[in-house]
């Protein structure tokens, strides 16, 4: 199902680049108590998770966007918002986003599932019981939507929320490549070029082209000579077709909310599911505004509201 959101921009704020930028640049971040938790993996590296404050209420499992932690102007706002309400969260760090440096070097991809169920297997355990959510921005989403499409009816997580989704992967990389777009493109290479500058020592795979990784200026250089042939695809346009969650939509069973603004300037509309891509349980709120994980409204600079934190509180705490 597709509804059309009541989200209305800030006036002074209303183009997606400032809705985008404004919170990155601007937007203080709470200060939590947060316990950290390293979780070892079965092929002996780890994931650093940050959980707030021990609650009754349901758990809920956050996944960042591309080289997100919890520095990322999303993070510690929302974790606030639903600790407040007596939710528990638990912030999943990607590997190499956490804390300090992996063991391996094998990271992450935009639809890389393997770690997460990792995570959820490990929450199940400790919390049998306990209702399990889950939260995911941008790439975060997308690996969200991918993981509940491929588990299906076997899926343990209840309610998920995904944000600002890449839905095809290959038309989100060619947009970050034109125009004004270029700009996000470069700050999350600077990012994915520094993090390989730094594990050059470690041991890839033999078809990993490291030199032109740390060469490349665009995500699709990137992603076709380290992201590909480090996961086992062919190149970048077999791994965009094969880790984009729009194919796995379809088969998702889990209540889900997907919000997504029709101005992302992350990707063009071309990427925005139809209805009958849609299972009954998905339903996707369009806003005509909102850019990239912005979603910023209100009048008053010293008092912005962060419209996606409530959305998400009302769509956790809310009747089934």
């Amino acid at each position: 199902m597709i509804t059309y959101s009541t989200f209305q921009p800030t006036w002074w704020l209303r183009s997606p680049h400032l809705q985008t930028i404004w919170p990155t640049l601007f937007r203080p971040r709470p200060r939590l108590s947060l316990r950290n938790e390293r979780l070892e993996l079965d092929d002996g590296d780890f994931i650093d998770l940050a959980w707030t404050a021990e609650q009754s209420g349901p758990l809920v499992l956050f996944i960042h966007g591309l080289e997100g932690n919890l520095r990322s102007h999303y993070a510690t706002g929302m974790l606030q918002r639903l600790q407040t309400a007596g939710l528990q969260c638990v912030f999943m760090h990607l590997r190499g986003c956490g804390s300090e440096m992996n063991r391996l070097a094998r990271r992450y991809h935009s639809g890389e599932t393997a770690d997460p169920i990792q995570v959820i297997t490990h929450l199940r355990t400790r919390y049998p019981t306990r209702p399990l959510y889950a939260i995911g921005i941008s790439a975060g989403g997308n690996i969200l939507l991918k993981l509940l499409g491929e588990r299906g009816d076997s899926c343990v997580i209840e309610r998920a929320m995904a944000i600002s989704v890449p839905f095809d992967l290959a038309i989100s990389s060619r947009t970050l490549g034109k125009g004004i777009a270029r700009l996000y493109q470069a700050y999350l290479m600077r990012s994915l070029r520094r993090y390989l500058g730094k594990s050059t020592h470690k041991c890839f795979p033999p078809r990993v082209r490291l030199e032109e990784g740390l060469a490349s200026r665009s995500l699709i250089e990137f992603d076709d000579a380290i992201t590909a042939p480090m996961f086992g695809f062919l190149d970048a346009a077999d791994y965009y077709h094969r880790a984009s969650c729009r194919d796995f939509l379809p088969s998702i069973q889990t209540t889900t909310l997907i919000v997504h603004a029709c101005d992302d300037p992350f990707m063009t509309t071309e990427v925005i599911p139809t209805a009958s891509e849609l299972p009954e349980c998905v339903t996707l709120e369009l806003a005509q505004h909102g850019g990239h994980v912005g979603f910023i409204s209100g009048n008053d600079p010293c008092r912005l509201n962060y419209w996606l934190e409530q959305r998400a509180l009302d769509f956790f705490t809310s009747e089934a």
